[in-house]
């Protein structure tokens, strides 16, 4: 089941308090491009088919990446493709879009996309996982 657009931005908009819904575009954006590059197989296309198709190719079609990211690196190369962004910003806008994310996995898909990334993504994910 595909969410619409909107569907998956207001939510995105709301949560990362953004005055303009460009500016919750704009990180869902460079997040789920980020996100894209470090997952692969059937959870990647998975998430993708319960996000609105923009969103989706986005996921679908990332920047490969070179090497997985830390959860702290990951936060650094997204403050470095959000302009003005700082790392306190850029977790800000992490949490808006992958809780969001995280919602639309729902919980076994989470636990299944959270074992392919590096410790610490969980909270990324505002979705802390057990020790």
């Amino acid at each position: 089941m595909t969410m619409r657009g909107e569907v998956f931005l207001a939510p995105v908009q709301e949560r990362g308090e953004y005055d303009i819904r460009q500016e919750a575009e704009r990180a869902a954006r460079v997040v789920l491009a980020l996100l894209g590059a470090h997952l692969v197989g059937a959870e990647r296309a998975e998430l993708a088919a319960r996000l609105p198709e923009e969103y989706a190719r986005i996921l679908l079609n990332p920047l490969p990446a070179v090497e997985p990211l830390s959860a702290e690196r990951f936060v650094r190369a997204t403050a470095a493709w959000i302009e003005g962004a700082t790392e306190d910003t850029a977790t800000w806008h992490i949490g808006a879009v992958l809780s969001v994310v995280a919602d639309a996995a729902g919980e076994e898909l989470m636990s299944r996309i959270l074992l392919q990334l590096p410790p610490g993504y969980d909270f990324l994910f505002s979705h802390p996982q057990p020790a």
